[in-house]
């Protein structure tokens, strides 16, 4: 790689996650947003799902932070209340801003498996209640190139001389890494962020050349520095990708799908919620096709 670090991130916390049952019969492994982890500004969850029909994520609410869905073997069809719907297949990625009030569906498309990957970006005070948007881009069109052993797609942000045409609310950096055996990274990130890598298969060296490998399913949290430096020292492809953002600072005050800054404002988004007002007038009539077909 052309670029040198000066101060490389090391692995300051290192945990694997395992499954829990979540949605109606949907599996996923939850590494932030779990007891052990509870938030890393400016993350709030971090899913690794896997889901069959006719299990799924039906009709559920959401305020205050943005979710990105990340798909990696099959597809998950989406609605929400403003009538917004498609497909979100393996590779596709969608960025929904929440913001002020969405409520939607997520349920597999066809039959198998369908896996993916979850994460919730907090929204600063100011931008809480912003009227939902989506940035959604297919397989196709996200930005990818490959450079000694090493390929990177990215999601948000910036990588090998690539850049990400999605908007990102709170500064936030995506990037998806497949490093072939013996192949060798460094990625920068800027220094005052919160950065943290989750790996999806193989095994690879992180941090320090010293450090013993990890495999699959394990959320390493970064250290201080200015990138992350990575070896594959396996024969087997390594894959995992690299989150990173820029802390808000703020109180968090959540219940489930609400995000705000104080307690005061959770309360009067569950009392929004249930008397359809204040961005979710559209809730009181609406129910997905896929929520018709389960209580058909």
């Amino acid at each position: 790689m052309d670029y040198q670090l000066e101060k490389p991130r090391h692995i300051v916390r290192k945990f694997q996650a395992r499954p829990q049952h979540e949605g109606v019969g949907a599996v996923v492994r939850r590494s932030i947003g779990r007891f052990e982890l509870r938030y890393f500004d400016p993350f709030l969850v971090l899913d690794e799902f896997s889901v069959t029909a006719p299990a799924g994520f039906p009709d559920h609410p959401h305020r205050g932070f943005e979710t990105v869905t990340y798909m990696l073997e099959g597809a998950v069809k989406h609605e929400d209340f403003q009538g917004h719907k498609g497909l979100i297949k393996a590779g596709d990625l969608q960025w929904m801003t929440a913001g002020r009030g969405i409520v939607h569906s997520e349920m597999p498309a066809g039959q198998g498996v369908c896996k993916g990957l979850q994460l919730w970006v907090n929204l600063s005070s100011k931008n809480k209640m912003i009227e939902p948007k989506y940035q959604e881009i297919q397989s196709k069109d996200i930005a990818s190139t490959s450079k000694n052993g090493v390929t990177v797609r990215v999601i948000a942000g910036e990588s090998m001389g690539i850049q990400s045409p999605v908007y990102t609310c709170t500064p936030t950096m995506y990037l998806d890494f497949t490093l072939k055996p013996s192949s060798h990274l460094q990625q920068p990130i800027p220094n005052s962020w919160n950065a943290f890598v989750y790996t999806l298969e193989g095994e690879g060296i992180f941090g320090l050349e010293k450090s013993g490998p990890v495999g699959p399913h394990h959320l390493l949290l970064l250290g201080q520095g200015d990138g992350l430096e990575v070896w594959n020292r396996s024969n087997k492809v390594l894959r995992f990708v690299l989150i990173g953002g820029a802390p808000l600072g703020e109180p968090v005050s959540q219940l489930g799908p609400f995000v705000m800054n104080t307690d005061e404002e959770i309360d009067q988004t569950v009392e929004d919620f249930q008397y359809f007002v204040n961005g979710f007038e559209k809730a009181r009539h609406w129910r997905s096709e896929a929520m018709v077909e389960l209580e058909a």
